[in-house]
Order: C-alpha cells, then structure tokens, then sequence
C-alpha cells in the first residue's frame, strides 16, 4: 500500500472518528435541553393513559436517573455516557421497561439495513446502467421509451408509491403480503419457508424505495454519459476496433461512475428518511418503524438510541464510499 493511500485512508478515518465525536456529543445533549423533566412528563403522561399499569414507576424514574446521573455535574454525565456507549448500554425503553434499547435496536437493526441495502443498490444499478444506455448511441427505442416513465416515479415520494403498491399487489391482486417483516402466526425457523416468506414481505418495501430513486440515479448517469462520449479515449477505442459492450462497459461507464458515487453518498440521508415512512406504512420491523412508535410514546431512550444508530451508520457508509473513490480514480489519493 503506497504512502498517498495510506494518508487518504487515514484522512478519511480521522473524519469518521469526528462525526462519531459531533453526533454523539449532540445525542448527549439534546434530552438535556428540554424543558422541564422529561422523565416526568413522560411518566406522567404513561400513566394518564393508562399505560403505566404493568410498569413500576419508580423503577423506571430510578433507571433513567441511574443512567443519566442527574444528581452529578454535566461533564461527570457525559464521560458515563461515553463509558454507557463503550459498552453498548443505551438505557431502558419508558413503555417497554425494563426491555434494554440496545436489545431493541439489535432486533430492528438487520431488517432496516437489509431493505435499504437492497433496495438501494438495486436502484443504483438499474438506473444507472439504464441511464447509460439512453445516452449511448444506437440504443433502442424501448430503452427510450421506458426510462422517462421511471423519471416520472422520482417526483412521487416514497410513502405514496407505497400506498399505491399495497393497493395494486396486495389489496386488489393479492400477490404479496400488505404489512410486516415476516409472518407471525408459525413458528420461525432457519428454513426456506422462513426466508421466502422473508423475502415475500420486503418486496414490496423495496419496490416502493427502489422504484422512487432509479429514476434519479437514470437521469444523473445519462448527463455523465453524454459528456464522457465526446471524449478522446473513447474515440480512440472504437478506431482499435473494440467491441461494443467494452467500450460502453469500461470506457463509458467506468469513467462516468465517479459522479454516480458521490451522488450516492450525498442520497444516503435522504433514502434513510423517506425509507423512515416506508417502513411505517408496511408496519416493517425496522429502525423506522422503531423511532415512529417512539416518537408517539415520548419514549425519549429509544428515540435517542435509534437516531444516534442511524448517524453512525450513515457515517459509516459515507467512509466506505470515500474508500471506494481510490479503486475507481487514483488521482483522489493525491
């Protein structure tokens, strides 16, 4: 590994480890900048609703206080919330007490990152091959046709194209399940029938995230295209009498790939939230679903959990994305 690599690698890592520093440090202070007690006010307000019944109060109020060490200073809270987060402890959940936040999110964590992991780098891919396929010359009229369809899907958000999916797929053709991660009427096992009926529910959430975003990665990677054919290399490539699918596959696309990728690191954010939506209207069993039921229960450990969760884990795929950028171009280790 030469020098220029390892410093880049290093660069980027060091900005990792700054992200992580921010995020947490603002995770830390938020909650204490509410007004009033929050502990209170969310015991107060469980138990006017009658959901306190099975929860013994004092317990929780003991454990949040416990956790956060509100008799002490604020610098002594902050170190024993580092020293929390070391050691994976992100408290106790208000309405499922004494059900650990981590235990929680360790469930929810895979169902999420398996949906946006699919469902991202399927329309990644389709789009961006479809993409260049528009701008590249002699392709048909199929191509031509289809691909500003799926432009069109790229102004409707992700949670309409959901209602409409479950309306179509599961509602009047009943192909695919409406709701869910997976069916709870029998017994679970490390099966086929476990991973089709898997499969089976994420399909449709992967459609309604995939379908809103091909269109965007389609229309991104045709402007690159277009500038990439006027170039001398590629010129030069058909005059040596190259095969079509090289030239379009690695002079064509691999030099207008760059782009694409910092689009995608710049979308990460935004395919997180509006998966947020998606994952509520299937009722999917996943971080988004998580921090929705949350939010309406004032469930402030959870709630601090989950996005603390989904800042890191942005941070971290914006670290594997700057990693790529070497692989693809060298120059960026200068």
């Amino acid at each position: 590994m030469s020098n220029e690599l390892i410093r880049y690698v290093a660069t980027r890592f060091g900005q990792l480890l700054l992200i992580v520093f921010i995020a947490v440090s603002i995770n830390f202070l938020i909650p204490r900048m509410l007004p009033g007690d929050p502990v209170q006010t969310a015991l107060a307000r469980l138990q006017s609703s009658g959901g306190a019944q099975s929860v013994d109060i004092q317990a929780v109020s003991a454990a949040y206080r416990a956790k956060y060490g509100l008799d002490q200073g604020l610098f002594t809270q902050y170190i024993n919330y580092w020293w929390d987060l070391l050691h994976l402890d992100l408290g106790v959940s208000f309405a499922n007490f004494p059900e650990r936040v981590s235990s929680m999110i360790g469930y929810a964590l895979p169902w999420s990152v398996g949906l946006l992991t699919v469902a991202t780098l399927l329309a990644f891919t389709v789009g961006s091959l479809l993409g260049a396929r528009l701008a590249w010359p002699g392709t048909g009229r199929w191509i031509k046709a289809f691909v500003p369809l799926l432009m069109i899907l790229t102004s409707i958000p992700f949670y309409l194209l959901a209602m409409i999916l479950i309306y179509f797929f599961a509602v009047q053709w009943r192909i695919f399940p409406p709701a869910g991660g997976v069916d709870t009427t029998r017994i679970m096992r490390f099966d086929w029938a476990t991973f089709s009926d898997i499969v089976g529910h994420s399909v449709l959430p992967i459609m309604a995230i995939a379908l809103g975003n091909i269109g965007f990665w389609a229309l991104g990677m045709r402007s690159q295209m277009i500038s990439v054919l006027g170039e001398d290399y590629i010129t030069f490539a058909e005059a040596k009498g190259l095969k079509p699918g090289r030239v379009f596959f690695w002079y064509g696309i691999r030099n207008a790939f760059l782009p694409q990728i910092t689009a995608l690191a710049l979308s990460l954010g935004a395919v997180v939230s509006g998966a947020v939506l998606v994952e509520v209207i299937f009722n999917y069993p996943g971080l988004g679903n998580l921090l929705y039921v949350a939010i309406r229960g004032q469930d402030y450990f959870v709630i601090q959990g989950v996005v603390l969760i989904l800042i890191l884990t942005l941070a971290i795929l914006l670290f594997i994305v700057e990693l790529i950028y070497p692989l693809l171009d060298p120059r960026i280790r200068r």
